[in-house]
């Protein structure tokens, strides 16, 4: 990724915008219609999988936060797009999953239950705000515009850092319930 470079440009812009727009929207719609295809059994592992890729993307952005603030613009570079691409495998997981299973209902109860919905709640909404944030970060480092880099990055990490953490937390509130 440090030696890729990308031109500025009104047309990558726009492509930029329609995906951050297209993205969330795709997903929504591939999970709303409540297609369920025989993927077979193997795809009840995929939470875990799921857990794990949130896990190692919330080390992979605290430890391109500590390069970067050790001025090591390199492993800045590594560890940030190691996070971008877990994500892409989390969203293809991610749908793979709710395509080809029923919805996992919470099973818990009183304040546990507050709990699971607020975090659930809370990482659903930002992590369709934060498509938008990591592509416009991702897009202005790679055409080298760090001053726009710095100003998305300054609301796109701690989001997608609290997203992946509460994906974690929502994986392990609801794991006792998975079929």
């Amino acid at each position: 990724m440090s030696s890729f470079k990308l031109e500025k440009s009104s047309k990558n812009d726009q492509l930029v915008n329609v995906l951050s727009i297209a993205i969330p929207v795709a997903v929504a719609v591939l999970i709303g219609l409540q297609i369920q295809i025989a993927l077979g059994d193997w795809t009840k592992i995929i939470p875990h999988i799921i857990a794990l890729l949130n896990t190692t993307t919330s080390i992979c952005l605290v430890l391109g936060f500590i390069a970067i603030k050790n001025n090591n613009i390199q492993w800045h570079r590594k560890f940030m797009g190691l996070s971008f691409v877990q994500g892409g495998a989390f969203l293809i997981l991610y749908i793979l999953y709710h395509i080809s299973n029923p919805s996992t209902k919470f099973g818990g109860e009183g304040i546990i239950k507050s709990i699971y919905y607020f975090f659930l709640i809370t990482h659903i909404v930002l992590s369709i705000g934060v498509v938008r944030l990591v592509l416009k970060a991702i897009y202005f480092a790679l055409v080298n515009d760090i001053p726009a880099h710095k100003k998305a990055v300054k609301w796109a990490f701690p989001i997608w850092l609290y997203v992946s953490v509460t994906g974690v937390i929502v994986y392990l509130l609801i794991s006792p319930y998975y079929a």
